[in-house]
């Protein structure tokens, strides 16, 4: 049967099955949260974190083992990467292997001494990035000059200067704050066993010169002013130090979010608890015990006796696409009532009320009113899931006659988000302006990840969002963000994705909020990129791409392993947004998605397909396969049910106007 001639009751057959799959995933009082997975990373990190302070429970531990053994690639290269597919990672490594020893592996093991080689091969684990390096010197494996100078005063320094809490993304200066007590007071791990790895190491530890490769330019500079600065700190005075911890703590404290977590991920709690166990907080004191429920929350215990940790939870993310995939899917009256409960739940978790730390940096008079990605974690909305919502709040409102209700929150979000734009037009995560790239140059930075500037997908979503709200106050905001989005094209026509494994994912999120913007899909910059789309489909039907193509751009929209579901949804949904259903490539990736459906009425694979950030951390959103496959086959089969009607109105029903 070639694509042209998808019956349309097979069509409908793949939509129920996903349709129920994805209604049984929902949660009692409305909302989804699928399994959030990264690398071994994390799940070492707790093991480790469970040494660092002496509560080891042994039975979690045992399942945590298991997971970091079944990630090991003995098939490939013998140690662990950070996607499923990609090359050896040393640092992902040196803590899998060390977390494997501590939960009782014996080096001698067939498998820990593969790891061992891959990890020597690679000059051992003195070239780990800096966090690996830092969580070493903690349990005394490498001297604390192998880590950068960071000294707790930091958190004193004035907001003009050129290194501040508030110029570096929220994820870092979480992170961070916690950390520098850590590495000010030379944290030392409890290690009740005494298990050490310097069987790691190709130079003993004491030995080695090199923990800082050579660099030059400003990073060159950066190294060379460590070097200087670290030999002042013993004249730092000790009533400074103090005074600086006791903000550090104070801060962290005020930010703590209960069970949610400290900003919501694992390493600002996982610092957190480890500096408050450093400190001498009592296991009853209730920051102490919230701290390590918000850490027992991330944790999934699977069947099959394996559990891991998750770096975060995704409930906001996952709900509002879900219910944009369930919206474009065949009605039924189980399905409709799921809806209503979902923007119910949706609306409850708006933030009105906390200023978070995006105030220092946002339009003056800029008010709350975003949604976090969490559960809970108000002093960290971001943009992109304030978009996605706002704008389905909009609509949905719309199509219910309940305008009156949704309203307050689409305008208290749409004036916070537009109050974060940046100068440049374009829209970060979490903060505005927060692009000052000298600070990746830093040598705490070397993971490249300390900051949050303007990206095409988050800012694609924006412009969607304005689009369909059409307020004529935002008219220059749009104008701007348009621009923006001219500016960043790819010379191949693509859009790079930062928050979605990539081309794919950034150039479906510029192309649907273009379309919401009324942009003229006749023009270049358009036509541009649904023939980069479409050149880049595979003979299968579906679209894939690797994560490698975040080191190699020349990989951008291609995957040795074949496709995806979600990437095939993405390029499809790009397509949809235009009103090109009739088109030869849609009809293909529709058949493709067709075809392959599970059982389950998901698509499963294994790969992960989103960076946390680029080339140093991805995640695999397992909601990805349950709702972007169903909302590209709905959206399609609304289309194909030969309503006439303008580009404009095809657009605003792709995300149910």
């Amino acid at each position: 049967m070639t694509p042209h001639q998808i019956p349309a009751s097979d069509l409908d057959a793949v939509l129920a099955r996903a349709r129920d799959a994805l209604l049984d995933k929902q949660a009692s009082d409305g909302h989804w949260c699928f399994e959030l997975e990264s690398d071994a990373t994390i799940t070492a990190e707790y093991i480790l974190m469970m040494h660092f302070v002496d509560e080891i429970d042994t039975a979690l531990q045992t399942r945590m083992a298991r997971y970091l053994r079944a990630l090991q690639r003995l098939d490939r290269h013998g140690a662990w990467d950070l996607y499923y597919g990609g090359d050896v990672d040393i640092s992902c490594s040196v803590k899998a292997y060390f977390a494997l020893k501590a939960a009782g592996d014996s080096p001698d093991a067939p498998h820990m001494v593969r790891a061992r080689e891959a990890i020597l091969q690679r000059g051992g684990a003195a070239k780990s990035n800096v966090f690996t390096r830092i969580l070493l010197a903690t349990f005394g494996e490498v001297p604390w000059r192998a880590t950068p100078f960071m000294p707790v005063e930091f958190v004193l320094f004035p907001r003009w200067a050129p290194i501040h809490m508030d110029k570096v993304a929220y994820w870092a200066r979480t992170t961070m704050v916690p950390l520098l007590v850590l590495c000010s007071m030379r944290a030392r791990a409890k290690n009740p066993l005494g298990v050490h790895v310097q069987e790691l190491f190709v130079t003993p530890p004491e030995l080695e010169t090199e923990y800082f490769p050579r660099k030059t330019g400003l990073q060159g500079l950066f190294l060379k002013l460590d070097r200087v600065v670290r030999h002042v700190e013993p004249l730092i005075p000790r009533a400074l130090r103090r005074r600086a911890i006791e903000r550090a703590v104070r801060w962290s404290e005020e930010r703590m979010n209960g069970e949610d977590g400290f900003g919501g991920i694992f390493p600002p709690m996982v610092y957190a608890y480890e500096m408050m166990v450093l400190r001498g907080y009592a296991k009853d004191h209730p920051m102490r015990r919230d701290c390590m429920d918000a850490l027992k929350k991330l944790i999934v215990h699977r069947d099959d006796g394996i559990s891991y940790c998750q770096p975060c939870l995704s409930p906001v993310w996952d709900t509002a696409w879900a219910l944009m995939a369930l919206e474009q899917a065949p009605a039924s009256e189980r399905s409709t009532a799921a809806i209503a409960s979902g923007y119910d739940w949706l609306a409850a978790r708006q933030e009105f009320d906390l200023v978070g730390d995006w105030q220092h940096n946002a339009a003056p008079g800029t008010k709350p009113g975003g949604w976090a990605f969490q559960y809970e974690n108000p002093y960290y909305p971001d943009i992109d899931d304030t978009a996605v919502v706002l704008a389905m709040l909009h609509a949905h409102g719309k199509r219910t006659g309940q305008t009156a209700r949704f309203q307050p929150h689409v305008d208290r979000a749409l004036d916070w988000s537009i109050g974060l734009q940046s100068k440049n037009g374009g829209f970060g995560a979490f903060d505005a302006d927060c692009d000052r790239n000298y600070l990746n140059a830093i040598p705490f930075a070397d993971h490249g990840a300390l900051l949050d500037p303007p990206t095409e997908d988050v800012s694609g979503r924006m412009l969607l969002a304005m689009g369909v709200t059409n307020r004529p106050q935002d008219a220059t905001s749009r104008a701007r963000c348009v621009d923006y989005l001219r500016d960043t094209q790819q010379a191949d026509g693509s859009w790079w994705g930062r928050w979605g494994t990539n081309y794919i994912y950034g150039t479906w999120s510029v192309l649907a909020g273009l379309a919401l913007a009324g942009v003229d899909r006749k023009l270049p910059l358009v036509r541009r990129a649904v023939d980069w789309l479409r050149g880049k489909q595979n003979a299968d039907g579906g679209w894939g791409e690797t994560n490698d193509s975040y080191q190699h751009p020349e990989l951008a929209g291609t995957h040795d392993a074949g496709s995806t579901a979600e990437h095939t949804a993405w390029a499809l949904l790009g397509q949809l947004a235009l009103g090109e259903h009739e088109s030869g490539s849609v009809k293909r990736g529709v058949d493709y998605l067709v075809r392959t459906q599970g059982e389950d009425g998901f698509w499963t694979h294994p790969f992960h397909n989103a960076p946390g950030f680029p080339r140093i951390f991805h995640l695999k959103y397992h909601g990805y396969t349950a709702y972007f496959p169903l909302w590209a086959l709905g959206r399609y089969r609304r289309l194909t049910m030969g309503n006439k009607k303008t580009d404009v109105k095809r657009a605003e029903e792709a995300v149910g106007v």
